[in-house]
């Protein structure tokens, strides 16, 4: 093998080393944002459903308030 091979494969080596350790990493940084994309999508799913219930609260609180002013409305009219 020629000393130009040579110096070739050597940095055909460095290469293949530098693109399996930048491959490990973006595999382990592929793995922690899905971590936590998982977790945003918890969070998410959590809110939508405290939205959901506040939502429904909100319109039993209304009905209510109709209900009140109604026999309001109606003690009014028979006294």
């Amino acid at each position: 093998m020629t000393a130009e091979e040579d110096a070739l494969l050597r940095t055909l080596e460095a290469r293949v080393t530098q693109v399996t350790l930048e491959y490990k990493a973006l595999k382990d940084r592929y793995a922690a944002l899905s971590r936590i994309m998982e977790e945003k999508n918890a969070t998410i799913a959590a809110l939508h459903s405290q939205v959901d219930r506040l939502q429904t609260d909100y319109a039993n609180l209304k009905t209510a308030k109709m209900i009140d002013i109604s026999s309001e409305d109606m003690k009014n009219a028979s006294a």
